[in-house]
């Protein structure tokens, strides 16, 4: 599965510290997800999702339907 975390945040035109800002996830936390360092938890990406305004689903890509 690939977080696709970096490109939605370049699509939006919002920084990890703006992300940060709203979502009171870390901003080191927000790069290493969008770097591919760590994989979120559900959790987070539900707070990620309501962040930016996506479906949890529009986050990641996967081979699996």
């Amino acid at each position: 599965m690939k977080i696709l975390l970096d490109k939605i945040m370049y699509e939006k035109d919002i920084s990890s510290r703006q992300l940060s800002a709203v979502t009171g996830i870390s901003k080191s936390t927000i790069n290493r997800i969008a770097s591919g360092v760590v994989s979120p938890t559900v959790d987070t990406m539900e707070l990620l999702a309501k962040g930016l305004k996506v479906r949890i689903s529009d986050l990641y890509e996967s081979d699996f339907k």
